[in-house]
């Protein structure tokens, strides 16, 4: 949908973003699907994978569903998924900060689509920051995905998030 989109706006390439890289299985998976888009739209997408580089960080958050995730989780190899990516761009960093400072360090092309996997409602929450930026920072509709949906609610987790953005 966003290659259609951004084909259609007459763009040269646009952005597809990761928040929550782990392991990177992914993030690696999202690259065959862009070769694959590139040669069907002839449109180039630019791919970013935003974590901490480290693991699920503590929180005492009980929006965080701390019964399922916590502290430690998801660690990353940082250097073993270097070599798996081909052409994916690394964000290392807490999402409350990368997001802020991402636009100006990195000129991305404008966002098409937002695949979050940071479990943890603070992190979710952290990471709509990216809309915060100016409107040309993003195509008109994006496209998000969100993973771990099916067992929140408005109360926790990634639902309770997405309703915070929503409602704000």
């Amino acid at each position: 949908e966003a290659a259609t989109l951004a084909r259609y706006m007459g763009l040269k390439k646009f952005s597809a973003i990761e928040f929550g890289v782990a392991g990177g299985n992914g993030l690696v998976n999202i690259e065959s699907h862009v070769k694959e888009i590139e040669k069907e739209f002839g449109i180039q997408c630019e791919v970013y994978g935003f974590d901490t580089g480290e693991s699920l960080p503590k929180s005492t958050d009980y929006r965080d569903l701390l019964y399922a995730w916590g502290e430690g989780f998801y660690k990353m190899d940082h250097p073993a998924l270097e070599r798996r990516l081909e052409f994916s761009t690394l964000v290392i960093g807490d999402v409350k900060d990368t997001c802020k400072t991402f636009f100006e360090t990195y000129n991305p092309a404008p966002i098409g689509c937002l695949f979050f996997d940071l479990d943890y409602f603070t992190s979710t929450k952290a990471a709509f920051q990216i809309f915060e930026a100016e409107p040309e920072t993003r195509l008109p509709r994006v496209e998000c995905h969100f993973d771990d949906i099916s067992h929140t609610n408005d109360f926790l987790g990634e639902l309770c998030a997405i309703k915070g953005f929503n409602d704000s």
